[in-house]
């Protein structure tokens, strides 16, 4: 059994392309032999992002404290604290801090979602060498 003030585990800035004034700590991962789930809880700073980006895993997100939105394709959410959040394989997702003081959330991944590299979309909403109905551009 693991049991840990969150404060002991180091706070690390988010190096994902996009990112500003994020930071992660990994709270429950695979290096503590957790086989299914990973536990990180996310302090966005004000005027701070995550990317906007997609995954092909799910992840489940309780805030904590603060005030911002969560994007998806085509519509913005407010966030508070107490609010939850589910985010489906592959959806196209973005935290942004709205307030005063830092945005906090727990997020909870599998364990397979750990592996690299989660493609960032453009701000246009579509990827590379693709139009914003998906479409292949020639």
């Amino acid at each position: 059994m693991k049991v840990t003030p969150y404060e002991r585990v180091p706070c690390e800035p988010v190096r994902m392309d996009g990112a500003v004034g994020c930071q992660v700590r990994w709270l429950i991962g695979a290096a503590d032999s957790a086989p299914n789930f990973a536990m990180r809880q996310f302090e966005v700073a004000p005027g701070g992002h995550t990317p906007r980006h997609s995954h092909p895993y799910e992840h489940e997100v309780f805030v904590l404290d603060g005030e911002g939105i969560v994007g998806e394709k085509d519509a913005d959410h407010r966030l508070k604290a107490g609010d939850v959040v589910y985010v489906k394989p592959d959806e196209v997702h973005q935290f942004r801090n709205t307030g005063s003081k830092p945005l906090k959330f727990l997020c909870l991944i599998p364990n397979s979602g750990m592996a690299p590299s989660s493609p960032v979309v453009p701000e246009c909403g579509c990827e590379p060498g693709r139009d914003k109905t998906g479409e292949k551009r020639s």
